[in-house]
């Protein structure tokens, strides 16, 4: 029998505060992954879909980047599935998460409130612009070439 491959990568925007557990084995940080599909439906109307993912980071990284993520910011998950089951109420449920190997800071998400307004920019002038081709006079290098070879103008 073969193995198999469990493996995740997804780049989204995390949803709320991460949450830093302790357990007898060390830490854990709990994830709460946006990833956002746009596509066109039937009637071509543009549809987008919000999947929400439940990430856990294990071990020393977890307490390192709990102190520097925070809701909003933008991130690449690489890992694997993982199911758990339990009972409430009598009725087995289920929860799939996804286990981190990986984690890549992506960077923070503005929101649309604080995007300031498009700054102007400063058109400069291309240097030179005024002076004629031949204006300038070969160096004392070699006429310009910095290999040892010569150039000819």
């Amino acid at each position: 029998m073969s193995n198999g491959i469990n493996r995740v990568v997804l780049f989204g925007n995390l949803g709320a505060e991460p949450e830093l557990r302790g357990t007898q084995a060390g830490h854990v940080l709990k994830l709460r992954l946006a990833t956002n599909e746009v596509y066109y439906d039937k009637e071509k109307r543009l549809v987008e879909r919000t999947e929400w993912h439940s990430v856990a980071l294990f071990g020393p990284r977890a307490e390192a980047l709990a102190k520097i993520l925070s809701k909003g910011d933008t991130v690449l998950v690489e890992g694997s599935l993982r199911t758990s089951s339990y009972d409430k109420d009598g009725v087995t449920r289920y929860r799939t998460e996804v286990v981190a190997r990986d984690l890549c800071l992506g960077g923070r998400r503005r929101a649309a409130s604080s995007v300031e307004p498009a700054q102007t920019i400063e058109v400069m002038e291309e240097p030179y612009a005024d002076t004629a081709p031949g204006d300038f006079a070969p160096s004392s290098r070699s006429n310009g070439a910095s290999n040892g070879a010569t150039a000819a103008l």
